[in-house]
């Protein structure tokens, strides 16, 4: 199994992790807020000590892909690039919905064995960044933004069980009611999730290419006029 570094800083969380063999071995997270430049960068640095100081090679770095806040996105990747470059090793770029689904997998027995996961990422009032997967984490419907109303997911939670999470997903629970409909809370992009999700693509070939990489945005960047003062 390799060793891989992952970086999250698309949301407020700050993390890092180390990973070998299946398992994690080295975790810095931050959560005082958006210090993702400083922080990301100390807790990589930590990392690749604690795998110098174990004479543990490392074989790849993973970062997280988007969508998600267009600043963390683009610390993340200027790291996770900077750090491959670096150290001759591959980039590997995980989806950020995707990695949402981790932690609900691993660690809520209740959601039913034929669910759909719908994880959510805040955008602009009523907007999320959203997908829907199921159980495998085969993409059922594609990521894109969407503004929720009362009609949103209708047809599919007639049929089963959608289990709604992200940091989006709160301001939907008012809005999206109906009996197959589950909301989770406390879930979170962390880098030490990461690991299923990029040792599966760095075996399957699926890297990027450390030149040309970029977050995956979803929606441009829009810039907003200031307000006059005067």
């Amino acid at each position: 199994m390799p060793c891989i570094l992952h970086i999250e800083t698309s949301q407020s969380v700050c993390s890092v992790a180390l990973s070998q063999d299946g398992a994690v071995i080295f975790h810095e997270e931050d959560r005082e807020g958006h210090q993702h430049s400083q922080k990301s960068a100390v807790f990589a640095r930590d990392a690749l000590s604690f795998a110098e100081s174990h004479a543990i090679p490392l074989d790849a770095v993973a970062v997280s892909q988007g969508p998600g806040s267009y600043t963390g996105l683009r610390i993340g990747f200027s790291l996770a690039k900077g750090v491959a470059y670096g150290r001759g090793v591959s980039l590997v770029a995980v989806p950020t919905l995707e990695l949402l689904c981790v932690p609900v997998l691993l660690f809520h027995e209740e959601i039913r064995e034929d669910a759909l996961l719908a994880p959510m990422i805040d955008a602009r009032r009523m907007e999320v960044y959203t997908a829907l997967y199921d159980r495998s984490l085969r993409e059922v419907e594609e990521p894109r933004a969407e503004v929720i109303d009362e009609n949103s997911f209708l047809n599919i939670l007639k049929e089963r069980q959608v289990c709604f999470f992200g940091d989006g997903a709160g301001k939907c629970r008012k809005v999206i009611i109906h009996p197959n409909a589950l909301f989770i809370e406390g879930v979170e992009p962390l880098a030490k999730h990461m690991m299923p999700l990029a040792e599966r693509r760095l075996a399957r070939g699926e890297t990027e290419d450390v030149a040309y990489s970029v977050p995956f945005y979803l929606k441009e960047f829009q810039a907003t006029v200031p307000k006059r003062l005067i």
